[in-house]
């Protein structure tokens, strides 16, 4: 993996993050905030981005490339979406990760880090950029849950199980 220094909140940067779908409804100072907390992350094929069962608090948003997301072994999904998001139940469950991503080729991501790292003066800065992104994680949890709804229907149709 080839990684960033923390990122600068420019016009430039905050531009690029204007077309992450997920962050086009922050302000400027917001997404200035989202910077201050991210890193570029490029990956190779095969790299693992997460691994199922570790513990931390980054938030990953698809920049370039594609994932492959695989549980206990099986692959579960894969996208190349820019500006998916992946890699947020933790940061809402606090509990390891539930699964595995993958680099499928050369995959960028925005790779914000939802601790702050530790790094001085950046507490309120993280305190205001969770308090945003709450808001998204639960529109986006929310699509996620409708398409898995409508999934578990087909396959109950499928296999003749009644609803």
């Amino acid at each position: 993996m080839l990684e960033s220094k923390y990122l600068t909140d420019d016009i430039r940067n905050i531009q690029k993050l204007m077309a992450i779908p997920a962050l086009r409804g922050f302000e400027t100072k917001n997404l200035g905030k989202v910077l201050r907390l991210s890193k570029i992350r490029q990956y190779e094929d095969g790299e693992s981005i997460i691994q199922e069962g570790d513990r931390d608090r980054w938030l990953y948003f698809l920049l370039n490339g594609k994932i492959r997301i695989v549980k206990g072994g099986v692959e579960i999904a894969a996208t190349e979406k820019t500006g998916e998001m992946f890699g947020e139940m933790t940061l809402i469950d606090n509990i390891s990760r539930s699964a595995s991503v993958f680099a499928v080729g050369k995959t960028v991501c925005l790779a914000v880090d939802t601790s702050g790292g530790g790094r001085s003066g950046i507490e309120d800065e993280r305190a205001d950029f969770l308090f945003l992104i709450y808001r998204m994680f639960a529109e986006y949890l929310a699509v996620r849950l409708r398409l898995t709804n409508e999934e578990l229907i087909q396959l109950k149709r499928k296999h003749g199980v009644k609803t």
